[in-house]
C-alpha cells in the first residue's frame, strides 16, 4: 500500500525480543505451575508482540476503556502468552506471572473476566469470534468509533461449526473493523490438524466466505505488521491474518513436535529458556510502549434503570400469548433506552422480537438460523457495557447454544434470553420444536435468573425486570394466547410468587407455569364445587425461587403440593419446588409433567394427555387427597 512504511530495523528487534520474552515468561509460569501449554504460547508469540506493541491502540492504565482496541483470545489454553503480553506492557509486575494456575490468583489457566485486561472467558474453543462479532458489530453501528477488535483463533478450532456460523456472520454485515487471526501452527492436541499446512486451502475458504485472507509467515514481524496496516485500511469486508506458524517455535527438539500440546517443559526448560535469552538483542526492559486510541470517540452510554416507556394496558381475560407481550414489552423498553437491542435467529415472527425491528431498525440484529452464533454475538454486543441485549429463538434451540450460554456466566455477562414455544402446548409441530428441557438446562447456570410469566403483564414486568438484572436471564414464555389475569398495576419481583387464587380453607397447593398456570386456576374453580380448596400459585421466577413463600403457602394447606409443569420432570420446576422444601417436615410434592417424548397433536388433546389440563389436574389433587 502507498502509505505503507516500513519498520526501523531497531523496531523490528525490539519487537522480536518481545515475543521471545513472551515465550520465555511462558514456559516459566508453566513451568513452576506444573501445568500449561508453553507450546501453544510460542506460536502466538510474533502476533502478540506486534498486536500488543505496534499495532492496537489500547489505555493500559484503563485496560478495558470502551474507546480502547479489543482483543479476544479465543484459543484460551495459550493464557501465559496473553498475561505475559500484559506484563510486558507494564499493567502489572512480570513476577506475578509466576502466580498463574494458584488457587486464589486471577491468573487463571484460561482467560476469565475476573482480571481488569480480560472482557470474556474462553477457553471452550470456538466461541471467541462469535464474541468479537458482537464487539465489532456494535462498534460500528452503534458506537461508530474507531477502536477495532482482533480475534486470535486457534487452527484446531476451527474445526468447530461455531467458528463458521461466526466467519458468514461477518462477512455477511462486513464487519471491517474487524481482524481475525489464524494461528496456523499446524498441531492439535492428539495429532495434526486436518489441513495441517495448507494455507492455501484455508485462504480459499476464507475468500469464499467474502473475507479478505492475508497469509503470512506468523513468526515475521514485518509480514505481521504490513497485514494489519492493510486489514485496518480494507473496507466493506472483514480481515483474515492467517498466519503459519510451527508450535513450540524457538524451543529446540522440541519445535514443530508431536506430543508437547499441554505439558510445560520440565526439564527441559532451563536449556530452552536459555537459548531464548541468546536471541535477545536488548534482554532490559522494552524501549516500545503501547499506543494509546487514536481519539475517545465513544459516546457515553447509560444502561441503568431501564423503565417500560408505558404500563402494561391489557383488559382482565383478554387473551394475548406471552411471547406477543415480550415483543410489546421489548418496544416499551426500547422506547426508553437506544441501547436496548434484540438478536434472533430467524424466527422474529414467531418471538415477536420483530416489534423492535419494525419500531426502529438499526436495533434489531438478525442472527440467522445459527444459534452458537447468536449468543455469541449478544454476549459480545453486552461487553463494556455498550448495550442491553435480548437474544430470542425457540426455547429448545437454544440447547445447541449450552456451551456459549455456560461460557457466558464465566464471562460474568448480562444477557437476557427468551424462548418461546416451550412445551407440548405449541401442538401439531411436534417433540422437535417442544422446549422441554429449557428450564433444567437455565437452573445449572450459575447466577442465572428464570422467568416464567403467567399473563401478558407479567411477561412486559418480567422484560422491564430482566433488562436491569445482571448475569444472564432467561425468560420463558408460550405459544398459546391465554387469559390476563393480573391487573396493569400488579407488582412483580424477582425471587417472589404470586397467589391468584386462594381460600381460607384450602387442602392443597397447586403450583403451576405459564399455561399450566391458568389450567391450576380452572382446576382450582371445579375443585372449588367439589368442596376441596385448591390454592394456586404462580412462581413468576423459578430462579431464584420463593422458598418462604411456597413453605409459607404449603404450610397453610396442610403440607399437600402439586407442581404442574409443561417441561420434563428431570430438573423443571417440580425438582425446584422440591428443592426448595427438602428440609422441611410435613410438605409432600406431587409432580405432575411430560413424562415420554410427546406426540404432534392439537394443544388441547397433548395437554390432556399428558396431564396437564384442568380436568387431568382435579383428577390428580383428589387422588392425591386421598392418599394424605
Amino acid at each position: 500500500m502507498a502509505n505503507y512504511h516500513k519498520l526501523e530495523a531497531k523496531v523490528v528487534d525490539e519487537l522480536k525480543d518481545i515475543a521471545n520474552k513472551i515465550r520465555i515468561h511462558s514456559i516459566n509460569s508453566t513451568h513452576i505451575a506444573k501445568s500449561g501449554h508453553p507450546t501453544s504460547c510460542s506460536s502466538i508469540a510474533e502476533i502478540l508482540s506486534v498486536l500488543f506493541f505496534n499495532t492496537m491502540r489500547y489505555k493500559v492504565s484503563n485496560p478495558k476503556d470502551p474507546a480502547s482496541d479489543r482483543f479476544v483470545l479465543s484459543k484460551g489454553h495459550a493464557a501465559p502468552a496473553l498475561y505475559a503480553a500484559w506484563a510486558e506492557a507494564g499493567l502489572f509486575p512480570v513476577s506475578d506471572l509466576e502466580k498463574l494456575r494458584k488457587f486464589g490468583c486471577d491468573l487463571e489457566g484460561h482467560p476469565t473476566p475476573r482480571l481488569n485486561f480480560i472482557d470474556v472467558g474462553t477457553g471452550s474453543l470456538g466461541q471467541g469470534l462469535a464474541i468479537a462479532n458482537g464487539m465489532a458489530y456494535v462498534g460500528k453501528n452503534y458506537d461508530k468509533a474507531n477502536y477495532r477488535v482482533y480475534c486470535l483463533i486457534g487452527d484446531g478450532e476451527s474445526a468447530e461449526g461455531s467458528i463458521w456460523e461466526s466467519i458468514a456472520f461477518a462477512s455477511y454485515y462486513k464487519l471491517d473493523n474487524l481482524c481475525v487471526i489464524f494461528d496456523v501452527n499446524r498441531l492439535g492436541q492428539s495429532e495434526p490438524t486436518s489441513l495441517g499446512h495448507d494455507m492455501d486451502t484455508y485462504r480459499k475458504r476464507l475468500e469464499a466466505f467474502g473475507f479478505n485472507p492475508i497469509v503470512v509467515d506468523g513468526h515475521d514481524i514485518e509480514q505481521l505488521v504490513k497485514a494489519f496496516y492493510v486489514a485496518a485500511n480494507t473496507k466493506e469486508k472483514p480481515t483474515a491474518v492467517l498466519a503459519k506458524t510451527f508450535k513450540g517455535k524457538n524451543f529446540p527438539k522440541i519445535e514443530d513436535l508431536e506430543n508437547w500440546h499441554g505439558k510445560p517443559l520440565g526439564d527441559h526448560s532451563d536449556r530452552v529458556i536459555q537459548h531464548l535469552k541468546s536471541l535477545l538483542k536488548n534482554p532490559g526492559p522494552s524501549q516500545l510502549h503501547p499506543l494509546k486510541p487514536l481519539k475517545d470517540d465513544v459516546p457515553v452510554v447509560d444502561i441503568t434503570n431501564i423503565k417500560l416507556s408505558s404500563p402494561p394496558s391489557y383488559k382482565l381475560g383478554e387473551s394475548v400469548a406471552t411471547r406477543q407481550a415480550y415483543g410489546n414489552a421489548l418496544v416499551k423498553i426500547g422506547k426508553s433506552n437506544p441501547r436496548v437491542i434484540a438478536l434472533d435467529g430467524d424466527m422474529k415472527n414467531s418471538t415477536f422480537s420483530e416489534n423492535l425491528r419494525k419500531y426502529d431498525p438499526t436495533r434489531y440484529i438478525e442472527c440467522f438460523i445459527a444459534e452458537q452464533s447468536l449468543v455469541g454475538t449478544a454476549i459480545g454486543a453486552t461487553c463494556r457495557d455498550r448495550t442491553v441485549a435480548f437474544a430470542s429463538t425457540f426455547a429448545t434451540f437454544f440447547t445447541r447454544a449450552f456451551d456459549q450460554i455456560r461460557m457466558g456466566a464465566i464471562s460474568q455477562s448480562n444477557i437476557n434470553i427468551v424462548g418461546s414455544h416451550c412445551g407440548v402446548s405449541i401442538g401439531e409441530d411436534g417433540p422437535s420444536q417442544m422446549g422441554l428441557e429449557d428450564i433444567a438446562m437455565f437452573r445449572t447456570i450459575p447466577g442465572c435468573t428464570i422467568f416464567y410469566p403467567g399473563d401478558a403483564v407479567a411477561t412486559e414486568r418480567a422484560i422491564e425486570l430482566a433488562a436491569n438484572t445482571k448475569g444472564i436471564t432467561f425468560t420463558r414464555v408460550s405459544r398459546p394466547a391465554n387469559p390476563v389475569i393480573y391487573s396493569n398495576d400488579q407488582i412483580f419481583q424477582i425471587g417472589k410468587a404470586l397467589v391468584p387464587r386462594k381460600s381460607n380453607k384450602d387442602q392443597v397447593l397447586i403450583i403451576g407455569g405459564g399455561v399450566t398456570l391458568h389450567e391450576a386456576i380452572d382446576a382450582s374453580t371445579e375443585l372449588a364445587k367439589a368442596g376441596i380448596g385448591a390454592r394456586v400459585m404462580d412462581l413468576f421466577t423459578i430462579k431464584p425461587i420463593d422458598k418462604e413463600g411456597i413453605i409459607k403457602n404449603a404450610q397453610e394447606c396442610g403440607g399437600l403440593v402439586v407442581v404442574v409443569e409443561d417441561h420434563y420432570p428431570e430438573g423443571g420446576m417440580g425438582e425446584a419446588v422440591l428443592s426448595a422444601v427438602a428440609l422441611e417436615r410435613n410438605i409432600i410434592v406431587k409432580q405432575i409433567a411430560v413424562r415420554e417424548v410427546p406426540r404432534s397433536g392439537p394443544p388441547s388433546v397433548l395437554i390432556d394427555h399428558y396431564g396437564l389440563s384442568a380436568k387431568q389436574i382435579v383428577n390428580s389433587v383428589k387422588e392425591f387427597i386421598k392418599l394424605y
